[in-house]
């Protein structure tokens, strides 16, 4: 789709327990904690460009931004909040072809009567930072985009705070959300608009029914459940790698741990500690095939 102006935001919800409860959870499934949803909007038409349902993290930042980039067809101004993961994800999926600010806000201290329960900080102000291109800062703001995040917490019960209304599956919770987007952009009737955002944009010219986008709900697991299986094999990876990190810490230690003392006394160097081509050359010795002393 064609589009000038596109906000981008996080929503924080959970599935199954609150992150710091996730280690005394019982049976806690996978993808159980901290739950976000990614949204990008187009700020004329009110459109959702996209969504992402993951972690608040680089990797998920990376996949949200090559989606948001796949479903542009022209350069764009782009506005994010101040998360850090956002630079390289940008970075990476647009390169110099965008027009890119952030918004940082500037919170004050929450007041005591507030500490012990979920209650905001107040943002007492905000600082507007050019990252690429030539965004015009008058548009530099993020303001639909988190109306939006009260539209979504409105109309799914899974992302109302204090309440028992929570997902306790991950698939579940990204059921509803893809639900809810195909609703706001193909089924609700927009107030300000006064017709839905894709009839805004052009891509239909009428209100969808609900059953309508079924079809699609289920395209968007199965995009969803690869994603879900792709993460999971590239945290094996980065286990495995650390495993073998760490056992070949361990044997480089039981290798420095192994030099013979009476060795390196010859090489009159008993109390400091060798450095690596020392030792290899230690190793060598033994092993017949030069002699240390000439070396």
């Amino acid at each position: 789709m064609k589009a000038k102006r596109i906000q981008c935001d996080e929503i924080w919800s959970f599935t199954y327990a609150k992150q710091k409860n996730i280690a005394t959870a019982k049976a806690a499934p996978e993808g159980a904690g901290d739950t976000w949803t990614w949204t990008a909007i187009d700020a004329d038409t009110k459109m959702i460009v996209s969504y992402f349902v993951g972690a608040r993290d680089g990797e998920c930042a990376v996949w949200f931004m090559d989606e948001v980039r796949s479903r542009l067809a022209n350069r764009v101004q782009l506005t994010t909040d101040g998360h850090k993961a956002y630079l390289e994800a940008v970075e990476g999926a647009f390169g110099a072809d965008i027009d890119y600010a952030m918004l940082n806000k500037i919170y004050g201290v929450s007041p005591e009567a507030a500490k012990g329960r979920y209650s905001p900080a107040e943002c007492i102000g905000a600082k507007k930072e050019r990252i690429e291109g030539k965004p015009d800062m008058a548009h530099v703001s993020t303001s639909y985009v988190e109306r939006n995040n009260l539209t979504m917490r409105m109309h799914m019960r899974r992302f109302t705070r204090l309440t028992n209304g929570f997902s306790k599956k991950v698939e579940n919770h990204a059921y509803a959300v893809a639900l809810h987007m195909m609703y706001y952009n193909f089924v609700r009737l927009h107030s300000k608009l006064r017709m839905s955002p894709a009839m805004a944009v052009g891509v239909t010219d009428r209100l969808w029914e609900v059953s309508e986008s079924v079809p699609y709900l289920h395209e968007g697991l199965q995009s969803f459940r690869s994603m879900r299986r792709i993460e999971a094999r590239r945290r094996k990876m980065r286990a495995l790698r650390l495993r073998f990190s760490q056992s070949l810490a361990k044997r480089r230690h039981r290798f420095n741990q192994a030099i013979d003392r009476s060795t390196i006394q010859r090489l009159g160097k008993a109390t400091k500690p060798l450095a690596a081509s020392d030792r290899l050359t230690i190793c060598v010795s033994r092993l017949g095939k030069i002699d240390a002393s000439a070396v």
